[in-house]
């Protein structure tokens, strides 16, 4: 891990020492940014996110973590003592710090495998119905004539666009909780 300070940040934005201090970043598994302004936060998130092309992460949990929060990929927000502008501005809100772990690695692999079932699902539905309607021309003669009515279409839309996915949301879980904080290498393995 690595620990910056804010003095060592302006001279390393100051000085034009960013290559070498990404150079040293990426030898590190975390950097925690200490004592820092809010513009030096979000100035480190994006040189690393435009640098290194990689997708980042900000936690904070105050007004000064705005902008950082704001600068990376996905932004959380820990309410507390200072306020709720940080959670305001994040993407996800969690009470405590230790709740970051369950957010990453149950909700996020739960999320991640509903979202790439669920990108399947559409591309199944779209294509069984655009072939149906494409293999109707045949026996038309390619007139354009429709096969299905309009309200016919509403509900096909309706009941297999609208119900997979919430019974997907609620119900989908292909390991349990359990599993998942006991073995976290099964994050690596979905992306």
């Amino acid at each position: 891990g690595l620990v910056v300070d804010g003095r060592t940040l302006n001279i390393i934005f100051q000085g034009g020492l960013e290559e070498k201090f990404l150079a040293l970043t990426k030898h590190c598994r975390s950097v925690l940014c200490c004592r820092s302004t809010p513009l030096q936060k979000s100035m480190v998130v994006k040189l690393v996110r435009r640098q290194l092309k990689v997708m980042t992460l900000s936690i904070g949990d105050g007004a000064n973590d705005v902008s950082m929060i704001q600068a990376a990929d996905v932004g959380i927000g820990i309410s507390g003592q200072e306020g709720m502008q940080a959670v305001m501005a994040s993407d996800f809100a969690i009470s405590r710090f230790k709740h970051l772990k369950k957010l990453l690695l149950v909700h996020g692999h739960w999320c991640y495998a509903r979202l790439a079932k669920m990108v399947i699902y559409f591309f199944y539905k779209n294509v069984s119905y655009v072939n149906l309607l494409f293999w109707y021309q045949f026996f038309c003669g390619f007139s354009g004539s429709t096969m299905i009515d309009y309200w016919q279409m509403i509900f096909f839309n309706l009941f297999f666009t609208s119900i997979p996915p919430l019974l997907f949301g609620v119900l989908d879980k292909d390991v349990s909780a359990e599993t998942l904080l006991g073995l976290p290498e099964l994050y690596k393995i979905g992306q």
